[in-house]
């Protein structure tokens, strides 16, 4: 088979994900009240579990976490035994529409509709692996798909998890964001917004916002699997920097810096932005900057991991064998330097939900570990950790009284076995159990009647 077309080989067997999830009864998802009890509870905030828990779901909020007391009678009661409770995770990095391993030709080869079914059925499996929330980071679509999913999804058409984000990334002419690898005479469009200078820079990001993207995404720096740009470069001037998040603020949206290079990590930081990703050569100084300035780190460790095996090759594979030949050991230092020094690191995969098996998704909590965290540690930054830097932390991210139920449960302790996260059997979402123990991956149902959907303009 032509490794190109693999992955859409395995998006199409999973396909049936994507046809019973979106066959969701919404009228009996959930009983009034609903009980979990499991051997123990990791509630995102406290730095030890809470032993014989209990947890009261009323509809789509936890109304109680305690003993067998809080029970109340005639409430469905579902026993976990040994079992770990805790929050949803949350994947601050994504690109559900990258199917394929060449991002920079994907977005060429199919209509944003087409990317935008592959990307709910990504999106869904994700839901059942227990990620219940995406942050999008800029994706392979010219168009705004992952904005329309999230709007039908909010809108009950589809069962999905929540999602917020960017439509694109912005780069400069010859940056991460462009198509470095064609001849001058071949004109095609990017998935990336092109933008030089403070002036354009600030119409791409009003163009973002036109459309749907409540983050802006900057290419600070090159990257490590676009082909024609260096990760060690600095792409933006700082005037373009300032420009990018001045209007950013005014219009009321974050701004997430994708920036590998030392210095372009410093000018990010000290523009503004919410977030830097990745971070690659972080250096001691950018660290103490990030963590004085409260800057969020998501450092998307796993994904270098993940095409070192060889079950898939980017165009640019040597970029990233160079990085895991050279690299990674000092990386992985540097984030537990990070971490000691106070700054927020988050976790996120940048994978491309539909072209990876979810449950490997979990592997990056491992490699926290491998950097120094704690697992507790390793947990809040997929839990509450990442619910503060989205903003959702007011209802996602920890289990208490008043929060949305979005809960999943884990065999065993994760704390004393991190890769118990890969084998996710409950899943619930604003109360509505999506997934069960003992049942298969899938749901079945029937569409919700017309009048439920509360579509918005």
């Amino acid at each position: 088979m032509n490794q190109n077309t693999r992955p859409i080989h395995r998006i199409l067997r999973s396909l049936h994900l994507a046809t019973a999830l979106s066959l969701w009864l919404f009228s009996c998802a959930a009983s009034a009240t609903m009980v979990l009890t499991a051997d123990r509870l990791i509630d995102g905030k406290s730095d030890v579990p809470i032993k014989n828990a209990v947890v009261v779901i009323d509809g789509d909020h936890i109304t109680a976490i305690g003993d067998r007391s809080v029970i109340p009678e005639g409430a469905e009661v579902i026993d976990l035994g040994d079992a770990t409770l805790m929050p949803g995770m949350i994947n601050a990095h994504e690109h559900p529409l990258m199917f394929g391993d060449d991002y920079q030709a994907v977005h060429l080869q199919n209509s944003s509709a087409y990317k935008g079914l592959m990307g709910l059925a990504g999106l869904q499996r994700l839901l059942l692996a227990g990620w219940t929330g995406v942050r999008v980071m800029g994706d392979a679509d010219v168009y705004y798909a992952n904005q329309d999913l999230r709007r039908a999804i909010d809108g009950g058409v589809f069962i999905g998890p929540h999602i917020t984000g960017a439509g694109h990334y912005i780069s400069i002419t010859g940056g991460g964001g462009d198509i470095n690898y064609l001849s001058p005479e071949q004109h095609v469009i990017p998935d990336g917004l092109i933008a030089d200078g403070p002036e354009e820079i600030r119409k791409a990001v009003r163009t973002e916002v036109k459309y749907g993207s409540d983050w802006i995404k900057l290419l600070v720096t090159g990257a490590f699997q676009s082909v024609g740009d260096n990760p060690r470069n600095v792409a933006f001037s700082p005037e373009e920097l300032r420009a990018a998040v001045e209007e950013a603020n005014r219009l009321g949206v974050p701004v997430a810096a994708h920036a590998h290079a030392t210095e372009g990590i410093k000018q990010a930081v000290a523009a503004g932005v919410r977030s830097i990703e990745h971070g690659t050569y972080i250096d001691d100084e950018a660290i103490q900057m990030m963590a004085k300035r409260g800057t969020f780190l998501v450092p998307t460790i796993y994904v270098g991991d993940y095409y070192a095996q060889g079950e898939a090759e980017l165009r640019a594979q040597d970029k990233n064998d160079e990085y895991i030949k050279h690299g990674r050991a000092k990386f992985l230092a540097a984030i537990g330097r990070a971490h000691r020094a106070g700054v927020k690191i988050v976790g996120g995969l940048d994978l491309g939900a539909g072209a990876v098996d979810p449950s490997v998704y979990a592997r990056e909590f491992a490699v926290f570990v491998e950097a120094g965290f704690s697992p507790m540690d390793a947990i809040k930054a997929g839990t509450s950790v990442a619910a503060e830097l989205m903003r959702w932390d007011d209802r996602l991210g920890t289990l208490a009284d008043g929060k949305q139920a979005d809960i999943i449960a884990v065999p065993g302790n994760p704390l004393t076995d991190i890769s118990a996260l890969e084998h996710v059997n409950l899943v619930m979402i604003g109360g509505k159990l999506v997934k069960r123990p003992g049942e298969r991956a899938s749901l079945a149902g029937l569409l919700p009647a017309p009048d439920a959907y509360e579509v918005k303009p």
